[in-house]
This record gives structure tokens, C-alpha cells and sequence, in this order.
């Protein structure tokens, strides 16, 4: 175990162990469609944590991309109309 993890962190947390680490790069492959859909099941942690950040940046992206879009669509319609009644309803969900 390297002397990084092996240390507590300030704030008194908990170290994190190297098999809770193995755990959670795991779950990261199998969330990661990337990583996911590949065949090989022997992905290096630094490739799966690079694919995550990737992903997760991909993700914000469209985010922003649905939200201008959004924007848009609702500074076309009356807010009074259905079609503004539906799309506020549906952020609220």
C-alpha cells in the first residue's frame, strides 16, 4: 500500500483501504459505457478513471447543451400555452 494511502487524511476521515479502492473502480467499469461495453475485462484503474473523467465531462456537456436548448424552446412559446405548462411540469418532476 503506497505511504499516500496509507495515511489518514486531515479532518480526521478514515483511510480508504486498497481492496475498497479496487471495489470502487469496478463499480466505475461497470458504470462507464465505454469501459462497459468492452470486451477485455482487464482494464488498467488509471484507463478507467481517465474514461470516468471523460465521460463525466461528456455528461456536463450535453447537460449544458439540453439546457440552452431548453432555453430556447421557452423563449419561443407563450408561458401561458400547454406546451409551457408540459415542459414546467416536467422539471418539476
Amino acid at each position: 500500500m503506497s505511504s499516500r494511502r496509507s495515511r489518514q487524511q486531515s479532518g480526521g476521515s478514515t483511510r480508504i483501504s486498497d481492496d475498497q479502492i479496487i471495489e470502487l473502480v469496478c463499480k466505475l467499469r461497470q458504470l462507464v459505457p465505454e469501459i462497459r461495453n468492452r470486451r477485455s475485462d482487464k482494464v488498467p484503474a488509471s484507463t478507467v478513471l481517465q474514461e470516468t473523467c471523460n465521460y463525466i465531462r461528456n455528461l456536463q456537456r450535453e447537460v449544458d447543451d439540453l439546457s440552452l436548448r431548453l432555453s430556447q424552446l421557452l423563449s419561443t412559446i407563450d408561458a401561458d400555452s400547454p406546451e409551457a405548462s408540459i415542459i414546467r411540469s416536467l422539471l418539476n418532476q
